[in-house]
């Protein structure tokens, strides 16, 4: 019996990544969460105070490739389910907001470790390599679509 490598590709990054999200979502759900809106959160969560609206919408449509129109809409949702509060331009998270988010990242790292648990480190850090440059790579072709 032959075994092969599986070889890294477009639709191996997708099922990975749509798997992994999936495994987030399940978790989100059970906190009336958004994929969306949890990257919006922890996004000022890691900002650690008062953050830039536009700056926060912007770092979130960049890393999601979402319409900055979407993430503002995003935002209101987390206003309004208090989990953000808009102080002027600025977005800080609320008290609930930071429960959510150390909640929801304590429930999703215990699943993590347990996906991650026993990859090599040399393995880990070549698809890190291979991932940023793919990353990069298909951050261009978006750019000259545009």
């Amino acid at each position: 019996m032959t075994t092969t490598t599986p070889t890294a590709d477009s639709r191996a990054l997708a099922l990975a990544h749509y798997a992994a999200r999936g495994v987030l979502e399940s978790v989100l759900t059970r906190y009336d969460v958004t994929f969306q809106q949890s990257v919006t959160l922890r996004a000022l969560a890691v900002a650690g105070g008062p953050t830039d609206r536009e700056a926060v919408v912007g770092q979130v449509a960049g890393s999601l490739k979402a319409d900055p129109e979407d993430v503002r809409g995003t935002v209101a949702e987390l206003v309004g389910k208090g989990l953000c509060a808009a102080e002027g331009a600025a977005l800080r998270l609320t008290d609930a907001g930071r429960e959510f988010h150390a909640a929801s990242t304590a429930e999703t790292a215990e699943i993590s470790a347990r996906i991650w648990a026993g990859i090599p480190a040399e393995d880990l850090a070549a698809t890190g390599r291979v991932l940023a440059l793919v990353r990069e790579r298909a951050d261009a072709e978006l750019a000259a679509l545009k």
